[in-house]
């Protein structure tokens, strides 16, 4: 199982437009510090699933019959934008499985195209796409919104070399990775299934540097190494950064404990 995570920004990316902080300065100049739309590509043997659809480059990134389908987490413009453009193509459809949200983005409902939005995921359920197992865990967020567990089987030596993984790739094992974004803390009941067995890895939202109160919608550093203190991953990647937040960082470059890494874009896991 490999998980690529694609893009790694909060709703205004990095940079921010007319900003001059020094992540979006940095960001200008060195282009492995930008960060887009939050989104990812998990993969497990012939399954290829895109999980969210912020990137609003989609139709040149993946060629035609590509993707096996596409995960939402929900339908905020930023994690849902390329599909207002991807619907308008032809000769395909395309999964896209995601919480049930009578409002949806725009009028992607009224207007699907090639998009088959007919198979929405209930809390707590487990489909079996394949060789992937994905079950749709409720978050605390301003609309809808589902992280997923991922349950695959290893493959030797893939994907996990020189990111703290070695030993984990052994044929046959297991593995579990739990993609988390949007929320502000983890409700109890997702808590307890991500509980069942051991995370091999956990990535979470984690948009501001520590604040003094919580959040609206996102968890801060704070909140974001108490889900992961309870959780206890093997190791944890925070994503849904803001530029604020890079800012912080580079200021407090000690900040995360061991086990816990920022998430850049195009990090494979």
């Amino acid at each position: 199982m490999r998980l690529t995570l694609l893009g790694t920004g909060d709703a205004r990316q990095v940079p921010v437009y007319n900003c001059s902080c020094p992540a979006c300065d940095a960001a200008r100049v060195y282009p492995a510090r930008r960060r887009g739309p939050c989104c990812a590509l998990i993969e497990c043997g012939a399954q290829r699933w895109l999980i969210d659809s912020g990137l609003t480059d989609l139709t040149e990134r993946f060629p035609p019959q590509s993707l096996s389908g596409i995960l939402q987490t929900h339908y905020h413009a930023d994690h849902a934008q390329g599909l207002l453009h991807l619907r308008w193509g032809q000769g395909l459809v395309i999964p896209v499985h995601g919480p049930d949200d009578p409002e949806g983005l725009a009028d992607l409902y009224k207007h699907p195209g090639i998009l088959d939005f007919s198979q929405p995921f209930a809390a707590f359920e487990r489909r079996q796409l394949g060789e992937l197992s994905v079950t749709a865990l409720p978050l605390n967020h301003s609309k809808p919104t589902f992280g997923y567990l991922f349950e695959g089987r290893g493959f030797e030596g893939q994907g996990f070399e020189g990111q703290g993984f070695e030993g984990y790739g052994v044929q046959g094992q297991g593995r579990r990775i739990a993609y988390l974004t949007d929320t502000l803390g983890v409700p109890e009941a997702s808590c307890a299934e991500l509980q069942r067995a051991p995370l091999d890895v956990l990535v979470l939202d984690c948009s501001t540097a520590p604040q003094p109160v919580a959040p609206r919608n996102h968890n801060d550093l704070t909140r974001a190494l108490e889900v992961i203190e309870r959780l206890q991953p093997t190791q944890a990647v925070l994503t849904h950064i803001g530029h604020a937040f890079d800012a912080w960082l580079l200021d407090h470059p000690d900040a995360l404990p061991a086990g816990v890494s920022l998430a850049s874009d195009g990090l494979v896991l």
